[in-house]
């Protein structure tokens, strides 16, 4: 594996979250100075090479794999043609946990679907259906996820309190259907976690 390819996929995987200097360097088992001279060679790369979408960024001492912003017009054509319609099941069970969970972060919402949610919540992101709410006042501080305004109009919601209980959820949980309540292929992950039945899988 070379180093590029490493810091690639690095931050292809953490997504907006993005990593810092210090782990970028402790996950590539290397020093921060050559981690920083090989992401400016990287960008310096990505600049030159027109068939390169990419391009780092760095914010708040965090760095960022993004798309150029030439690339813009046709992310958004995809995001409102009709193979964007309809949400992935693991957009569908992100979008669940962060609006039972909220503020939550990343790493939450992986440790509740046992799978890595970085893609799942891009895509939200991108369809304006969460949000950047806060970051965690410690290591890395983590963002914190909350829906967004467009969510709530979206499904009808004038506040959070009136999507349904965890009780009211099981109870109806074996009637709904995937039109019906946007949660239902993660409603049960999040029903189990609160009650403790998936002791030992979360």
């Amino acid at each position: 594996m070379t180093l590029q390819g490493k810091i690639e996929s690095l931050l292809f995987v953490v997504g907006d979250e993005g990593l810092t200097l210090d782990e970028l360097a402790y996950l590539c088992e290397d020093n921060t100075a050559t981690i920083y001279r090989m992401i400016e060679q990287m960008n310096e790369r990505y600049a030159s090479e027109t068939h390169s979408s990419f391009y780092i960024i760095e914010t708040g001492h965090r760095f960022t794999l993004v798309t150029k912003k030439e690339y813009a017009p046709l992310l958004q054509k995809y995001a409102q043609s009709p193979m964007s319609n309809k949400l992935s099941q693991a957009s569908l069970e992100t979008l669940a946990i962060i609006a039972y969970k909220q503020p939550v972060t990343r790493a939450e919402i992986d440790e509740i679907r046992g799978v890595q949610s970085s893609g799942a919540l891009q895509n939200l992101v991108t369809r304006h259906l969460i949000k950047e709410v806060g970051r965690v006042e410690g290591p890395g501080r983590p963002i914190l996820y909350g829906v967004t305004d467009y969510f709530m109009n979206y499904f009808g919601l004038e506040q959070l309190s009136e999507l349904p209980s965890i009780s009211e959820m099981e109870a109806e949980l074996s009637e709904m259907t995937t039109e019906d309540l946007f949660f239902q292929s993660s409603v049960e992950e999040i029903i189990e976690e609160e009650t403790g039945l998936m002791e030992g899988e979360i």
